[in-house]
């Protein structure tokens, strides 16, 4: 597996990585057994580059990544993050950028991990009742102790990603990024870009989506956080599963799964991109894997881009976009 600089940091990261939120919550069907053995199969192929949250689980996903990583932290790079604030008992409480909290965070994320020092640390959600320079400020002061390496920001507006990186070099954008949604490329990507920021991009085949696994919405299963999503539901479904289908005669065509087309499709818009497509299972990483071995011809591109345009995807992203794109 490729090593790439993230962004402008000390950072060599896999071509992909590796996001671990469904092997904890949100998504039905995982097994803590088999995530462990899959974050070890991650490092036995060449994958490093780790993505977790306090919040996923809540506060489990942390603890399980720490387990599978013991004696093995020298080969792991760890991203976390901060800011989406729940209760024990998985409330969602809020959006929380005080101080005090990102440090709190900080201390408890560090414990779980079973780690000294976290690589990558990230705001999930800009705080808007709490200035900006406060946050990065805190972040920044845990970079001064030793306890973070590097900064960065998730699901954030051009606004806030500029204003950050003048407090506190950002390191990396998490953002969900794929051939259905498409967001990013208006206004961030370019940004970015002329910044030297990464953008690292979760839920790069649609949460599942394009993977042509659901067929009709009762193919979710009941308390699958997708039984929720706008573009899993009714109308939206069934436009969308049109776009898959689509997808899925490319695929064939090529000899390869669906999943591995739009994942390469991720790879293939630039190095400063990094997917971090998420599974539970080591055969769907081996696939998610030789998803880097696809090019594409500029007249299979133009093609993709046919059959999946900006803005072609029906339905929001979330059930309440009201944290999204501070």
């Amino acid at each position: 597996m490729e090593l790439i600089q993230l962004g402008k940091s000390g950072l060599k990261v896999s071509r992909i990585g590796l996001g671990c939120m469904g092997m904890s919550e949100f998504y039905v069907g995982s097994d803590e057994k088999e995530s462990v053995a899959t974050l070890h199969y991650a490092l036995e192929l060449g994958l490093n580059f780790f993505d977790t949250a306090d919040m996923y689980g809540p506060f489990t996903n942390e603890s399980l990544l720490g387990k599978a990583l013991e004696g093995k932290r020298d080969k792991a790079i760890i991203a976390t993050k901060f800011g989406l604030e729940r209760s024990p008992d998985g409330k969602l409480i809020g959006v929380n950028g005080r101080p005090e909290y990102v440090r709190k965070c900080c201390e408890a994320s560090l414990k779980r991990l079973g780690i000294d020092t976290i690589d990558l640390y990230y705001q999930h959600r800009i705080d808007p009742k709490v200035p900006l320079e406060d946050t990065i400020g805190a972040m920044a002061e845990l970079v001064k102790m030793g306890k973070v390496r590097y900064l960065g920001l998730s699901e954030a507006s051009p606004e806030s990603i500029e204003r950050a990186h003048r407090i506190h070099p950002i390191t990396a954008l998490q953002s969900e990024y794929s051939l259905w949604t498409r967001d990013p490329e208006t206004e961030v990507l370019p940004l970015l870009r002329k910044l030297g920021i990464a953008l690292v991009a979760y839920s790069p085949l649609g949460r599942g989506f394009l993977t042509g696994s659901f067929k009709k919405p009762e193919d979710i299963p009941d308390g699958d956080y997708r039984k929720n999503s706008p573009r899993f539901q009714g109308e939206n479904f069934t436009k969308n599963i049109k776009l898959v289908e689509e997808l899925e005669k490319l695929a064939r065509a090529r000899g390869v799964t669906a999943a591995q087309l739009a994942l390469a499709w991720v790879l293939a818009q630039g190095d400063d991109i990094v997917p971090i497509p998420g599974t539970t299972k080591r055969q769907r990483l081996l696939e998610n894997v030789k998803a880097s071995e696809i090019t594409f011809s500029s007249a299979e591109l133009e093609t993709l881009k046919k059959i999946l345009p900006p803005g072609g995807v029906s339905g929001l992203r979330y059930p309440d976009m009201s944290t999204v794109n501070r």
